[in-house]
């Protein structure tokens, strides 16, 4: 299943000397990536991550998300969505 994750910061955070946990946070959705896990990723632009998962269901993404380090310190969290197949055409064809 595809779930749409989008970031939210869970208060305004001062990313200067935040380098280490961001190194850390990089190589985490890469080893997800990888392993095909992180279909997509993508910044808004204020930055903000949005990735779109392949999971069994939303709790296996929660806990995938629960593992990156940014969410491990709080600094992040993202809300998650499940994405289903657009069925509007089926209007079209009766």
């Amino acid at each position: 299943m595809k779930i749409l994750a989008i970031e939210k910061e869970m208060a305004p955070v001062d990313w200067e000397g935040k380098d280490e946990i961001l190194i850390s946070e990089a190589r985490t959705a890469y080893e997800f990536y990888l392993a095909g896990k992180f279909r997509e990723m993508y910044f808004t632009e204020e930055m903000n991550a949005v990735l779109i998962l392949e999971c069994p269901d939303l709790k296996s993404a929660r806990n995938l998300i629960d593992q990156l380090p940014l969410v491990k310190a709080k600094l992040i969290d993202f809300n998650l969505m499940e994405l289903h197949a657009y069925t509007g055409f089926s209007r079209l064809m009766q």
